[in-house]
Formats: structure tokens, sequence, C-alpha cells
């Protein structure tokens, strides 16, 4: 098959999830000997010169990388209060990027144009005007759904008010946009549970898939446990949930364990973070290589208060025999085993305890952390992830008689 992709930032270097989640699919439809062309914006945000993309990638993918300016204009963001577009999706919308997209798609003949996310749907008009492929949208989350719970976890009023706008118009451009494709990709069981009540089309999940054997588990504790946090801090349920621990669960957690430090690695740490002057927060930033980072520390706390989709860094540390201490959202679309290959701490309570649990008796982390280990390779082994992707692809061809549950 020849699959073109467009995606909302490049997914390459893989940093941070989007980008990790795009690359897991690019790797294996190569691998399993199919075509890839990559379209990726390019933006002050996540910005990448095509030269520091290593020449195999762009050959075997042909990436090109279009700027687009994603900056938030204050003005456009104020009268979009009295509009009922989405905000979020509107800043994806480029001239540049669709008149690139058409020369593309006059030039070569594609099997399926796959979105990666859904800020790439206002391109689908501009796809069926110029090709004939099943067009398959990879959906990493069901977005509005983050912002329907920041706005719950939002105590100013006008600030609030202002993300439950946003959550409104992007859940309505959102649940729209499911019947303009042909097939959807959930990253979840649960995210493609919530499609199938609004959608006809055919949903399949299609989680995060890694290599097992490029991820080499350390079980052996030198001491009490590290504990560690990795992610990039410019997702915002990344930093609602780290300003959450520091403030709610961090006092009670010294009181048990006076000796507790929580490193935090990631990009784009803010500022409130960085000049933090606490003996318990070590805030080590970008690091040169996260699986280093994780291999030296022993137990990753998640605590997510909102988001969706899939934690790629969970299963890239469950991967590497890390223990997990998580909230439920955190966990969503893993299809762990509580207490058995990860730990739930649905509070503040529940987290100090499974910190002090552990830290007191590290062989329980050993445990958890093996069982973790196995789960990732019976279940998110990228080789079976994409076998599943190229049966959803043969099932929503014309005509098709493949049933695909």
């Amino acid at each position: 098959m020849k699959i073109l992709l467009l995606c909302n930032k490049p997914p390459y270097p893989a940093f941070e999830g989007g980008p990790m989640a795009m690359n897991s699919i690019v790797t294996g439809l190569l691998e399993a000997g199919h075509q890839v062309k990559i379209l990726a914006v390019n933006s002050e945000k996540f910005n990448v010169k095509a030269s520091d993309i290593p020449e195999e990638y762009r050959q075997k993918t042909g990436i090109e990388l279009i700027d687009v300016d994603l900056s938030i204009r204050p003005l456009r963001a104020f009268l979009n209060l009295f509009s009922k577009k989405s905000y979020h999706v509107e800043r994806f919308i480029s001239e540049d990027f669709k008149a690139r997209l058409t020369e593309v798609l006059k030039k070569e003949q594609f099997d399926v144009v796959q979105l990666e996310m859904l800020f790439m749907a206002p391109y689908v008009e501009t796809i069926r005007q110029h090709s004939k492929a099943m067009i398959v949208l990879r959906a990493h989350n069901v977005e509005h759904k983050i912002w329907e719970r920041m706005a719950k976890e939002t105590k100013f009023f006008i600030k609030r008010w202002y993300i439950n706008h946003l959550a409104k118009t992007l859940k309505e451009y959102e649940l729209n946009a499911l019947e303009t494709v042909d097939g959807i990709a959930a990253i979840t069981r649960k995210d493609a549970a919530f499609f199938r009540k609004y959608c006809s089309k055919p949903i399949i999940d299609i989680p995060f898939g890694v290599y097992p054997e490029e991820f080499t588990p350390k079980y052996e504790f030198e001491g009490k446990p590290k504990f560690y946090h990795i992610g990039s801090m410019n997702w915002m349920p990344n930093e609602e949930g780290i300003r959450w621990f520091i403030d709610e669960v961090l006092p009670k957690t010294v009181e048990k364990v006076p000796n507790f430090v929580y490193h935090l690695a990631g990009r784009s740490m803010p500022e409130w973070l960085t000049t933090m002057k606490d003996p318990h927060i070590d805030v080590v930033g970008e690091v040169p290589d996260a699986k280093a980072f994780v291999a030296n520390h022993d137990v990753a706390i998640v605590p997510l208060l909102s988001g969706s989709g899939i934690r790629i860094k969970i299963i890239e540390s469950m991967a590497m025999g890390k223990t997990v201490i998580t909230t439920r959202v955190g966990a969503e679309g893993i299809l762990y085993d509580e207490d058995v290959n990860i730990i739930i701490a649905e509070n503040k309570a529940k987290m100090v305890e499974a910190i002090r649990s552990l830290n007191e008796n590290p062989q329980n982390a050993v445990r958890i952390g093996q069982a973790a280990r196995k789960l990732v390779e019976d279940t998110y082994d990228n080789r079976k992830i994409i076998a599943r992707l190229l049966m959803f692809y043969e099932q929503i061809k014309p005509g098709s008689r493949i049933s695909f549950l």
C-alpha cells in the first residue's frame, strides 16, 4: 500500500507523545513493506529543521515540513467568542499546506490518506477533490474531552467560562468531522466506544506500539526507589497534574517519607517549576536520552487529572519494567490489571499511601514492574498493532467483505 500521513506536527524527532505515536505508525508501516509519504505542520511551538532529520528517514518517508503559524492571536481568540467555529481547529487551516497537499495528490496516487489527529480534518475536502484514497482519522484523543475536564478543574470563573466555550465548539467540530472520513482509528478502546455513539463509520482501536527489544528492563534497586515523572510540560494536562501533586500530595508525602524526592524530566518546563526552591522537587528538564533517565529511576508517578487517549510515557516506562503510580485518567486506554501491573491512586490519600508503601517495600515495585513489562510484550508490540491497522485498511476498502470488531 501507499499511505500519505498528514501530521499536525513533525513525527521526527519523536521527543513527546504526539510525534512518538505518529512515528510508531511510520516505522511500523515501513517495516511491513509499505510506502509512506509525510506532510507535516511545522510551527513555532514544535519546529524542526529538515536538515536535522536523518537522510535515511527523509528518503524513506519523503517528509515535507510546511510552516504554519499556530501562535495565539489575542484578538482572534477574543472574536472567536462570537463564532461557532473551533479556534483550536481554525489555527491549523493554512493555504500553504492546502496548496502543497493539492500538488502531492495530483502528482501521486495513494491508497490511504491518514489524518494524524483531528486538526488535519479541515483538509478532507481537498483530499476528496484530488484523490480517490480512503481517508482514515487517527484519533490520538477525544480532543474536546481534554478541555471539558480542564474546565471542571479551573476555579477562576472567567477562565472556566472561556475554556468551556473552546470545549463546546471543539466538540461540535469533532463530532461532525467523524462522518467525513472513511474510518477512524482511535488510540484506546474507550475512545473508540465513545466515537461509536456518534458515528456510523468503521472504527477500531489502535494503541501506541513499541518494540519491546528496544527497551531493556532493570528491576534491581539500589537502596530506596527513586520516583520520577517524564513528559512534555507544554501539554496542559501534564502541568496541571504536576501542580496538583506539588500542592496537594507532596506535603503529605513528605510527612510519611521525609527523604522523598520527585525527579521531573521533560521539555518546556514552566518558570514556576524551574524557579522552585524545594528539596523534594528535582527539576531535571529536557534530557538527551529519555530511556537512560527512566533506567536510572524506579517508580513513575503520573498524576493526571484530565486528558484523553493513551499515555505513551506510561507504556514506555512499563516497557522498561518500571512500576507506575497514576490516576484512572492517566491509565485510560491501557489494558491494565490494578495492583498487578500498575498502581491506581485516584486521590491524594491513595497516592501518598502508594508512595509510602513502595518506599518501604521495594520488592513490590520489582513484582509490578515485571508484570508491566509482560503486558507490553503481550499487548503493545508495534508489529501486532500495525498488523491490525493494515487489516482495518482492508476492511474499509470499497466493496470489502471483511468484518472487523
